[in-house]
């Protein structure tokens, strides 16, 4: 089984599990991590995580792990895939916190808005649209379609980031991508075929 150098960072935030397992489908042994040392010998990230926004980003900086995964990313460029909590932080801000998120994506997190009779959290299987090509869709199956549970989303200030967009109400980003860094909104762990596609062509860039 190939590792691929993937780490994925533990910061106490996340289905670490899961992720791990369906990446141990596909044939990848991943390491899961929040050893800055472990981190810096990474060829790719894996930014998990289910919960609340400042909390993540509190755990991110009592670990220490801030400045390693800045400079693994913005500096050293190897490919990094957030999920769900995972993408969130990658924006600027977030409306369910105070605290700045990491400001890779120029974006910031919204609430959906529950006035319109949305049942929040946004919870199930969607379909999503791809809006520009990316090699982590590669031969991806015909109405890719991926399992969501999440109350806040994100807006992309710059259109091009956006990747894949779905409809819940209204159109919303469920992935972005710019340059190395990869979000996506729902759980590909959770997803299936169409999941573990989409984690194979990330172990794959």
């Amino acid at each position: 089984m190939n590792n691929d150098g993937i780490v994925i960072i533990d910061y106490k935030m996340g289905n670490l599990g899961s992720i791990s397992n369906m990446l141990k489908k596909i044939g990848v042994n991943a390491t899961v991590s929040s050893d800055p040392n472990r981190i810096d010998q990474s060829k790719k990230l894996i930014l998990p995580g289910v919960g609340a926004f400042n909390r993540a980003m509190e755990n991110l900086n009592s670990l220490n792990l801030i400045d390693i995964i800045n400079r693994k990313v913005l500096i050293d460029k190897i490919p990094v895939l957030g999920i769900c909590l995972g993408m969130q932080i990658m924006a600027k801000s977030s409306e369910e916190g105070n605290l700045p998120g990491l400001g890779w994506i120029n974006a910031k997190v919204l609430k959906f808005d529950v006035r319109k009779s949305l049942k929040v959290p946004h919870m199930g299987w969607n379909l999503v649209k791809q809006q520009k090509e990316h090699p982590i869709f590669d031969e991806m199956y015909l109405e890719p379609r991926f399992y969501f549970v999440h109350t806040y989303y994100i807006k992309c200030n710059d259109q091009e980031d956006i990747l894949t967009s779905t409809i819940y109400d209204n159109d919303f980003t469920s992935s972005f991508s710019k340059e190395n860094i990869i979000g996506v909104q729902f759980h590909p762990e959770k997803s299936h075929k169409f999941g573990m596609k989409l984690l194979e062509n990330f172990t794959k860039l």
